[in-house]
């Protein structure tokens, strides 16, 4: 499939929906709850795609990037589908793209293509509902395309991809605002408050129902542990006490809020979304690669964030869960992040740090790159580098109380490949 995609990101819808329009549509066969943000989209998915299913819909749920395996972008009942399945369905979208004059002369980006894949496959498997998460912004994403919107969910918004969405937070924030539907409820965390007002004016301009968890729903009695997470969630006709949750971080409590209003907006048109399958559903949700124990003795901890607002939610949760603890921090990350703020705030915690790389890939800095940047800093002990991520894990393991593996999705896959086995269903 790679080989017949457009190269690069290429912002814009006309290729995939002549593409979809050519496949009948597969996006609008099916519900779905689509999911935008910055930070916190993949785990406010988790928490949807694990109610649903635990109300008895069968469900789909598609992210992006994967952490391990291409076939995560796709799980249908929390499981991905055979290789042999994305290999038939990519062949009737490349013999479709093959008879059409306009996509043989310009094709499809991969992502594009790996969407329509995925819708595709969710409608072959007879989904209920679809929890889809949007890749890049919003207004342009493929993902835009889905037709069939139950409800939007906006997460935390920041300063990330300035070069494709604008550098302003509102330009970024006016991209993902934009795919509010027509009629349907939408839901935005709220979390900066001057982007409320811009909020209310794109819903009130397509008719769509806002709701805004800061002024809308109510969150008490956090509880925030190693075992994950509890607190008292109300809105607008629900009501729930002690919400458990098994991911860690009160960042999570966060991200489940907007899940949780979210769902509080579809229980008329979800009548199977009743308490007792959303505390289960809760309960049961799991987001790989996302402040994730891997390790107990050691304690390792995985954790993909790879922007400022990420890094900084990391660093928050770090301290207020291990913050009496010797920290180890092994990082690596991409030449195109905006890397020093992020090691800064990191330098904040006080740890040690251990410089490594992603083995086999360019885009990655290297450890000594790495290791120049945080030498920056006042760190507790001297920057080392290694060039194989679990050399610096053991070296970190020797001389630490926790380990905090960072810096990249990338990085995070990498180790969670080598180091966590008989992975269960997301």
């Amino acid at each position: 499939m790679a080989k017949r995609a457009s190269p690069g990101i290429r912002p814009g819808l006309d290729r995939i929906g002549r593409l979809l329009s050519l496949l009948d549509n597969p996006q609008g066969k099916y519900p779905a709850v689509h999911v935008v943000g910055t930070n916190g989209k993949g785990s406010t998915c988790a928490f949807l795609a694990s109610v649903f299913r635990a109300a008895g819909y069968r469900t789909a749920l598609y992210t992006s990037p994967h952490l391990e395996n291409p076939g995560e972008r796709l799980l249908i009942d929390g499981h991905p589908l055979p290789p042999e399945r994305w290999m038939a369905c990519a062949e009737r979208i490349t013999q479709t793209m093959g008879q059409d004059a306009a996509l043989r002369e310009d094709p499809p980006s991969y992502f594009e293509l790996v969407t329509a894949t995925a819708f595709l496959l969710a409608e072959e498997e007879k989904t209920d509902v679809a929890v889809v998460e949007a890749g890049l912004g919003g207004r342009l994403d493929a993902t835009n395309l889905l037709s069939n919107v139950a409800c939007t969910a906006i997460a935390s918004i920041s300063m990330d991809h300035t070069e494709y969405l604008g550098d302003t937070l509102e330009k970024i924030a006016g991209e993902k605002f934009a795919v509010v539907r027509r009629g349907a409820p939408a839901c935005y965390l709220g979390d900066v408050k001057a982007l409320v007002p811009q909020f209310r004016r794109f819903c009130s301009a397509v008719g769509a129902k806002p709701f805004i968890v800061s002024e809308d729903a109510r969150v008490d009695a956090v509880n925030v542990a190693e075992e994950g997470c509890a607190f008292d969630f109300s809105a607008s006709g629900i009501t729930l006490n002690q919400v458990r949750t098994k991911l860690i971080g009160r960042y999570q409590v966060v991200n489940a809020a907007l899940a949780l209003s979210a769902l509080s907006c579809l229980t008329e048109r979800f009548d199977g979304l009743t308490e007792s399958a959303i505390r289960l559903g809760m309960l049961r949700a799991r987001w790989p690669g996302r402040l994730e124990i891997v390790s107990r003795d050691p304690l390792v901890v995985l954790d993909g964030g790879h922007n400022l607002d990420g890094v900084t939610k990391l660093a928050e949760s770090v301290a207020e869960l291990w913050g009496n603890k010797r920290i180890g921090v092994v990082y690596g990350v991409m030449k195109d992040k905006d890397y020093p703020e992020c090691l800064d705030v990191l330098n904040g915690l006080h740890c040690a740090f251990y410089a490594t790389c992603v083995p086999g890939m360019e885009r990655s800095l290297s450890p000594e790159g790495v290791a120049a940047a945080a030498g920056r800093g006042l760190w507790r002990n001297a920057v080392v580098g290694f060039e194989n991520p679990l050399d610096a894990i053991a070296a970190a393991s020797r001389e630490n109380e926790v380990v905090v593996v960072c810096g990249s999705l990338y990085l995070v896959g990498w180790v969670r490949s080598r180091l966590v086995r008989n992975q269960e269903a997301y």
